[in-house]
C-alpha cells in the first residue's frame, strides 16, 4: 500500500476537501513529508500544465495517485444522472479529457458526487438507468486509454445515491465493465456501513482505491474510527493499491498532513 495527499489549484473553492492548495508547493510540501504521491482535485483538464506538473513530481521523486472530480459536481453542475442530454454529454467530454490526462499520469479517476442524485419528481430506476449509460460511456473511453474508473459512495447527508460499498457494489455489476471499480473513504463509511472492516473485505473484489480521514474528516486518529479493524478489513481484501488523506486542513494544512502521515504510515509499513 502507498499514501497520497488530496491537492488542489490555488484557485480551487473552500468546498474542495483538500490539504494543500496550489500545485507545484503542494507537491514539494507532500514529497518532503515522506508521502508517495498526490491525488490532483481538478474540474477540468486544462487546469493544469501537464509537462511542468510532470516535471515538478520528477524532481520530487512523487506520483500521482488519482484525479479526483468533486469540483466537475460543484463548480461545473456536471453529473451522470442529469436529466439533460446535453449535459450528461457535457460530463462524458469532461471525462474523456480527464481520462486522456489519467493516462499521462498512470493514475485512477474519481468519480464523486458527479455520479449524480435521484432529483426531484425522478424515479430510483430512471436515476439509475442515466448513470449506467453515461458510465458505459464514460468507461468505455476510457478503456482506450487504460484507464480506471473508481466510484466513491458518499453519505446520505451529501447525496442521496450510492451512499454505502452494497449499493456501489450492486451498480457497478449492473454496468459490466472491468475497468470500474469502489473507492470506499472511511469517514463516509463510519455513517452508511454497517461495519468498515468487514464491507471492505465482502467488496474487496471492488476496491481499487481508498480515502483516509477521521470520523470527523480531521486526520486519522483525531477522530474514533477503529484503525485495526480498518487495516485488517483492507488485508482480507489483499488491497495493494494507493490510500490517500482527504480531510480538512485544520488546525493548518502543514499540522493536519504531519498528524496524518505520522499516525497512517507507520500501519502501512507494517501491513
Amino acid at each position: 500500500m502507498k499514501l497520497s495527499v488530496a491537492i488542489a489549484g490555488s484557485e480551487a473553492p473552500s468546498s474542495a476537501f483538500v490539504v494543500w492548495r496550489g500545485f507545484e508547493k503542494s507537491i514539494k510540501k507532500a514529497a518532503t513529508m515522506g508521502y508517495q504521491g498526490v491525488e490532483l482535485a481538478l474540474k477540468n483538464a486544462d487546469e493544469i500544465d501537464f509537462d511542468k506538473i510532470s516535471k515538478c513530481l520528477k524532481e520530487n521523486n512523487i506520483e500521482v495517485s488519482c484525479i479526483s472530480t468533486g469540483q466537475v459536481f460543484a463548480v461545473s453542475n456536471l453529473y451522470f444522472t442529469h436529466r439533460d442530454k446535453n449535459k450528461r454529454d457535457e460530463v462524458v467530454n469532461v471525462f474523456s479529457k480527464l481520462s486522456t490526462l489519467a493516462s499521462k499520469f498512470n493514475c485512477k479517476l474519481n468519480v464523486g458526487r458527479t455520479r449524480g442524485f435521484i432529483a426531484e419528481n425522478q424515479t430510483k430506476e430512471e436515476a439509475e438507468n442515466l448513470f449506467i449509460d453515461t458510465a458505459r460511456k464514460i468507461c468505455d473511453d476510457a478503456a482506450e486509454k487504460n484507464v480506471e474508473i473508481i466510484i466513491e459512495p458518499v453519505n446520505r447527508y451529501e447525496i442521496n445515491f450510492i451512499n454505502n460499498l452494497d449499493e456501489g457494489a450492486e451498480l457497478l455489476r449492473k454496468v459490466e465493465r472491468k475497468n470500474l471499480g469502489l473507492m470506499p473513504d472511511v469517514f463516509h463509511m463510519n455513517i452508511e456501513d454497517a461495519q468498515i472492516g468487514g464491507a471492505l473485505a465482502k467488496h474487496g473484489d471492488l476496491v481499487r482505491y481508498i480515502h483516509f480521514a477521521a470520523s470527523n474528516r480531521l486526520a486519522p486518529g483525531q477522530g474514533h474510527l477503529d484503525w485495526d479493524d480498518i487495516f485488517s478489513g483492507l488485508q482480507s481484501a489483499n488491497f495493494d493499491g494507493w490510500a490517500s488523506i482527504e480531510i480538512f486542513p485544520k488546525p493548518d494544512p502543514d499540522t493536519a498532513a504531519r498528524q496524518a502521515i505520522d499516525f497512517i504510515m507507520p500501519r502501512i509499513l507494517n501491513y
